[in-house]
């Protein structure tokens, strides 16, 4: 056997190393002590839950139990309606997720008690007594982001430019497979003022995606500060929470160590 072959197997054999230890950490999870072992996700408009199953996979392999909401986004009334559905349906404390309007659903339905914390993803974040809409007051959003409003009220990402807008970091056969499976969000819903504001009263970490083209950055800085949250910044366009599954997941962990802390 020369050195070169040698050197070969000696590099494969270190990777299979790397990659057992790897695996094994994965299978070791998080620790059977904690409370908060139930995350669950809520999508926003333009988007279904299928988007979150990079984020599903990472937190399942670390031992979660994972529950994603379909939201129907025909009122803000019925999305969280369904996300009350999923809360009721956890055996214990649970961290809610909410991706961009999404924000908005886990702001109302948060209050729930079994809820232990928030985590905002490129997130909308209103206080109780204002609209969605007034969210917007003051920024100026890219560009990039254009919507097609129909008669009926409800409305779509502008085809044409959906990738720029929302999933610039996909590939095109992902955003185009997104940009045509597009869940219309009607519009009165931003309209409608809240009741509850879940951050009021329990602890919040926001993801902040800085190539993010659907909301204007100061926007998103903004609402985090406003709410209290911890921050994490990451790369990504406003679909972050499915081009990084990992780093959002992060968080969420982050969320549920946190507050199984505090719990004890």
């Amino acid at each position: 056997m020369n050195t070169k072959t040698r050197s070969l197997l000696a590099t494969v054999a270190a990777a299979a190393s790397l990659s057992s230890a790897a695996v094994s950490l994965a299978a070791e999870g998080i620790p059977a002590s904690q409370p908060v072992r139930n995350v669950v996700l809520v999508h926003g408009a333009f988007a279904d839950g299928s988007g979150w199953r990079g984020v599903y996979d990472q937190l399942t392999q670390r031992g979660y139990r994972v529950t994603i909401v379909q939201n129907p986004l025909t009122s803000l009334e019925d999305d969280v309606a369904a996300t009350k559905r999923a809360l009721a349906r956890q055996d214990g404390p649970t961290i809610l997720v909410g991706h961009s309007w999404g924000g908005t659903v886990i702001t109302e339905a948060g209050v729930d008690p079994k809820v232990a914390g928030l985590v905002y993803v490129s997130a909308l974040s209103p206080d109780a007594g204002e609209t969605t809409a007034q969210q917007y007051e003051g920024f100026v959003t890219p560009p990039e982001f254009v919507l097609d409003i129909h008669e009926d009220g409800f409305a779509y990402v502008k085809p044409s430019d959906f990738k720029a807008g929302f999933a610039a970091d996909t590939s095109d056969a992902d955003a185009a497979f997104m940009r045509d499976s597009q869940v219309p969000i009607a519009m009165a819903s931003f309209g409608t003022r809240l009741t509850q504001a879940a951050w009021r009263s329990k602890p919040s970490w926001a993801v902040i995606a800085t190539d993010d083209k659907a909301f204007d950055q100061r926007m998103l800085q903004h609402m985090a500060k406003r709410i209290g949250a911890e921050v994490t910044q990451v790369p990504a366009s406003h679909a972050v929470f499915m081009t990084q599954p990992k780093a959002v997941a992060d968080v969420i962990d982050k969320a549920a160590r946190s507050a199984s802390a505090a719990a004890r």
